[in-house]
């Protein structure tokens, strides 16, 4: 029995660590505190959080630089610092990313700068696929962007997904190699092949 435990430990523990972490590696952003949120963003020294939603997609869902799917589409930047919220703020939003900013033809929306006391600055876009500039200004300070990319492939979305499979097939391998070293396995494929 001791043999099998020590044949066996190293797998085990690997298995063990990978069901423990795995559920971690799939956290949204929302488990991670204000500063390293990939949402935020500063205009000058003021922190902006930056939300998207598209309610006939997931209801629910929130979405930051990746948006899953075309269409209308509900922008939301809180302006978390309150001295944000007595200054006229507007968001722009460009098609392409390495486009001019004045270029009015390439505009998809605009939002005036406007106070907002509230501290959430709200509006709506029809948005096709591709890459798309969000641009949040505020009089005084340094504009502050955002790239979203809309119905594109995010490949390290798919290489949290691949983590799974490949650690199980890791842990299938050594578990694999380790039978294989047993007596009784190889005694098994010996009789197999004198038949």
């Amino acid at each position: 029995m001791m043999k099998q435990v020590r044949r066996f430990g190293p797998s085990l523990f690997l298995l063990t660590l990978t069901a423990i972490f795995s559920p971690g590696l799939a956290a949204a952003h929302g488990n991670v505190s204000m500063e390293e949120d990939i949402c935020v963003r500063r205009i000058g020294g003021n922190m902006v959080h930056f939300s998207a939603y598209q309610p006939q997609i997931e209801p629910k869902a929130q979405y930051c630089t990746d948006i899953p799917d075309v269409g209308d589409t509900f922008l939301v930047v809180d302006l978390v610092d309150p001295s944000l919220r007595n200054l006229p703020v507007g968001v722009k939003i460009i098609r392409g990313v390495n486009e001019n900013e004045q270029d009015e033809t390439k505009t998809v929306a605009y939002w005036k700068p406007a106070s907002h006391p509230d501290g959430v600055v709200r509006g709506e876009a029809n948005l096709d696929k591709g890459l798309y500039k969000l641009i949040i200004t505020a009089e005084g300070l340094s504009p502050s962007s955002y790239l979203l990319r809309v119905q594109q492939v995010d490949y390290s979305k798919l290489g949290r997904a691949a983590l799974g499979p490949l650690a199980l097939l890791l842990v299938l391998g050594i578990v694999g190699y380790e039978l294989s070293k047993s007596s009784r396995v190889r005694g098994w494929f010996a009789s197999r092949r004198r038949s």
